[in-house]
């Protein structure tokens, strides 16, 4: 299992995988969990509260962004 996470100052990225599949993702636009899955196979759900840990990993990345390109002046 993978997770991917990432931000930019405009865009962000979260999302968990599994062999190579994107099990879920964080849709920062819509403001929610997406598990794109399809129906034929056992759904698995992730606990509530996911999207919301996801938005704030993102406001921690970009204030973690800032700081760097400070230190790297």
């Amino acid at each position: 299992r993978f997770r991917i996470a990432g931000c930019s100052d405009s865009d962000g990225e979260e999302m968990y995988t599994l062999d190579g599949e994107e099990k879920w993702y964080a849709d920062f636009i819509n403001k929610k969990g997406v598990e794109p899955l399809p129906s034929f196979i056992d759904h698995i759900s992730y606990v509530e509260g996911t999207y919301e840990s996801a938005e704030s990993k993102q406001q921690t990345c970009r204030q973690n962004l800032k700081l760097r390109r400070k230190a790297m002046k």
